[in-house]
């Protein structure tokens, strides 16, 4: 009897075991399931949809192109680390590998036309072909579900040296307030041929911001080299307007750039100039100044008046003080010629014959 309950006592415990480490290596593959994927699930991505304006709240809305030159100071953080780190990695390479493991869309680069429908959607196999980047297809590859393998060395992120940005100015009628919001970004190709020269380059396709924001979202950067906390990520960097882009197009009725209506360069400057401040003072000329703001900016009026005024003034009686003193130089200079006149001693004038003294004789 004592045999058979411990007998059972032995298969119990042993069951029991082997069920515990069943759960076990269960769990740890399932974390090991989660840390390998990458989708991002529907609640995650809930939390960056973003309802917009509708048409009818729109009544005023204008579309810049901008370009990102990544050699400038401001717009460093788009370009390095050059190679991915345990915690880094910069834009190019982090929209490369949703592209190849056919998370997001890529459309066409159309120049002067972006048409974001599936008719213009690219095939990831062919842009890789394109811009001869190797791949490898992934494990589960399908005609519906294309997934590619990249290499980090096959990436060409360091040939990508500047992004073009679509952006819309939109005044919201239902905030009453000018909102600027990214609606696209292209990656473009620096190359430079066999024989060297200057680089061509070759923009490679339209991602849509909404598309790659919850995954840039959760890449934090290091936004200066003052501050070494990596505190803002890839979407406060865009949101905040940190980076410093160019305007080389604007949406017009003849489609063209920049350069194609101001082939003068000091005159593209002044109308890009000109862009910008009409954006930045879009927000200021809505409003009806305050009584205080008025009385301020008549007091600089006044001020400003007042100084050129007196500039005036100052400068004529400079005039007059200058040809005052020449005056009294000439007088003075006219007296001392004279006094020296006065002081030098007459001359006699001398015989013109001889004088023959007369005496006489007895």
């Amino acid at each position: 009897m004592n045999i058979l309950i411990k007998s059972c006592l032995t298969l119990g415990l042993l069951f029991a075991v082997m069920g515990g480490h069943a759960q076990v290596v269960k769990k740890s593959e399932s974390d090991n399931a989660k840390k390998g994927n990458t989708q991002l699930s529907v609640r995650a991505q809930s939390l960056y949809d973003t309802q917009g304006a509708s048409d009818a709240d729109i009544p005023w809305m204008r579309v810049i192109y901008r370009q990102i030159d990544l050699t400038k100071e401001k717009n460093l953080p788009l370009y390095y680390p050059e190679e991915s780190t345990e915690n880094q990695e910069n834009l190019f390479r982090i929209i490369m590998k949703l592209l190849a493991n056919n998370q997001i869309p890529a459309y066409e680069y159309l120049d002067g036309r972006e048409i974001f429908t599936d008719e213009y959607r690219i095939k990831v196999r062919e842009m890789f072909d394109r811009f001869h980047i190797l791949y490898a297809e992934a494990k589960g590859y399908s005609e519906k579900n294309p997934r590619f393998t990249i290499e980090e060395s096959d990436i060409p992120a360091n040939e990508v040296l500047s992004y073009y940005i679509l952006e819309k100015w939109i005044f919201d009628r239902r905030t009453s307030q000018m909102k600027p919001s990214i609606e696209a970004l292209c990656p473009v190709l620096h190359r430079t041929g066999d024989f060297g020269g200057e680089p061509v380059k070759y923009p490679m396709f339209w991602v849509k911001y909404n598309d790659i924001r919850p995954y840039i979202a959760r890449q934090y950067i290091l936004a200066s080299n003052e501050n070494n906390i990596a505190q803002y990520n890839y979407d406060d960097y865009f949101k905040m307007r940190m980076y410093d882009g160019e305007i080389y197009k604007t949406q017009n009725l003849r489609n063209q750039s920049l350069m194609q209506m101001y082939p003068n360069d000091s005159i593209r400057k002044q109308a890009q100039d000109s862009i910008e401040r009409q954006l930045k003072n879009f927000n200021d000329n809505l409003w009806v100044p305050t009584p205080e703001e008025l009385a301020k900016a008549k007091e600089a009026q006044e001020a400003k008046e007042a100084k050129d005024n007196g500039d005036e003034v100052t400068a004529k009686e400079e005039d007059k003080e200058v040809k005052s003193t020449s005056r009294s130089a000439r007088a003075k200079r006219q007296k001392e010629a004279k006094v020296k006149k006065q002081k030098q001693p007459k001359q006699q004038k001398a015989a013109s014959a001889p004088v023959r003294s007369v005496r006489r004789t007895r």
